[in-house]
């Protein structure tokens, strides 16, 4: 916990072309291909990239096929890599390719489930995972990380428009903000890193104007905080443009949780979310925690909230249901985790059922989209986990 309530506070977001997120959205596109087989699929995929060669990992419920060697070059080739960066098509790809004997989802049904019936669906897997909501912007995220992930947004739609032919897919933002009594106030710094090819990128001082045309006046057009006359700008602090993508740096599933959640302005569960099956708890749990720290500061009855979770093997009610909201909160911290537990049910087949989550499966690709710009927030996704459904009756 902060000490202090005046500080300057960064966080990060990358493009879509970044090599561990490139495998975030592979692993997440190969849970879609399972589920699209199978609903109730039990799959769990990794991946790693390197210059010229990508090795995928992954186990599923045995009797279940999905092609991952094509899913991933369909990734690889969507996200818009040239051919002298990572080839869609020629690119080698290195699988171990696992059955496992462990089931699906015992339930076919999961509607049918009420009551005790809900303890048929354990987790089995052990986690403690985080959910974090503050009144920070409308989507009840932290303001760094939301202004990071909306350029790296942005910089991937005009470069996939054709506007700046030059970038690469794999570049990176950072986002310094001033926050006076835990209130964000100022833009302190915009870094942008960007990679592409040198000869075809304007010289530095253009490169900024092109930038603040194409991108920021994008970014903040209708934002409540906006760069000011102090705020610095820096492009490329580190050297010149040169090639960005597996060439230069290699990639990992997992390997960006805190850009997947918060952007390290709060806790998270330290696990990967991207590559696993929604059964799992330690990504389920974790949209299940944020929902309810949303609905909270929705509510208004706390400025910050924070829910933590605990699962265990072999159970499905989670062993503690804990709340902080850092001295902001209306009422007492235990009331609020009370009260959530008697509104929302965490076991994982009542989570599964209040986010309706065989309608989301069902409508394919759900889980791809969220492997890049963040799990949370994202309106344009409409989100279970994201709707303040629990608010009018979390007051009483």
């Amino acid at each position: 916990m902060r000490t202090t309530s005046d500080f300057i506070f960064v966080s990060e977001s990358v493009t879509e072309g970044h090599p561990d997120k490139l495998c975030d959205q592979i692993s997440d596109a190969i849970v879609d291909g399972f589920l699209d087989q199978n609903r109730r699929a039990r799959v769990n995929a990794e991946c790693a990239v390197s210059t010229g060669i990508l090795f995928v990992a992954a186990h599923f419920t045995a009797g279940i096929t999905a092609d991952v060697t094509e899913i991933a070059r369909g990734v690889i080739d969507a996200i818009g890599y040239r051919e002298e960066e990572l080839s869609a098509a020629h690119c080698s790809i290195l699988t171990s390719l696992s059955e496992t004997p462990a089931p699906g989802l015992d339930v076919d049904d999961l509607e049918s489930l009420h009551g005790a019936d809900l303890d048929a669906v354990p987790s089995r897997h052990q986690a403690t995972v985080f959910g974090y909501a503050c009144d920070q912007t409308p989507t009840y995220m932290p303001v760094p990380v939301t202004i990071a992930h909306d350029v790296a947004r942005t910089l991937d739609d005009v470069r996939r428009a054709g506007e700046l032919p030059w970038l690469s897919p794999d570049n990176k933002v950072q986002v310094a903000i001033e926050f006076v009594d835990h209130r964000p106030v100022r833009i302190h710094s915009l870094i942008l890193t960007l990679s592409g090819d040198p000869k075809r990128a304007p010289a530095a001082r253009a490169l900024k104007g092109t930038l603040q045309e194409r991108v920021l006046d994008a970014v903040f057009a209708d934002a409540a905080l906006r760069p000011d006359d102090k705020t610095r700008l820096l492009v490329n602090p580190g050297g010149p443009l040169v090639a960005g993508g597996p060439k230069a740096h290699s990639g990992l599933t997992g390997r960006k949780t805190a850009i997947d959640t918060y952007g390290e302005y709060a806790r998270h569960g330290g696990a990967a979310l991207s590559g696993k099956d929604p059964w799992r708890v330690d990504r389920l749990g974790a949209y299940a925690a944020r929902h309810a720290a949303r609905n909270v500061v929705a509510a208004g009855l706390a400025r910050r909230c924070e829910v933590a979770l605990s699962f265990a093997i072999g159970r499905a009610r989670p062993l503690s249901v804990t709340v902080e909201t850092f001295g902001t909160g209306a009422v007492s911290d235990p009331v609020l985790a009370e009260r959530l537990q008697q509104l929302a049910d965490f076991r994982p087949a009542a989570v599964a059922q209040r986010f309706e989550l065989d309608a989301a499966i069902a409508r394919g690709g759900f889980f791809r989209p969220l492997a890049v710009y963040g799990h949370f927030g994202r309106p344009a996704l409409d989100l279970p986990w994201e709707r303040d459904d629990l608010v009018a009756a979390l007051p009483g």
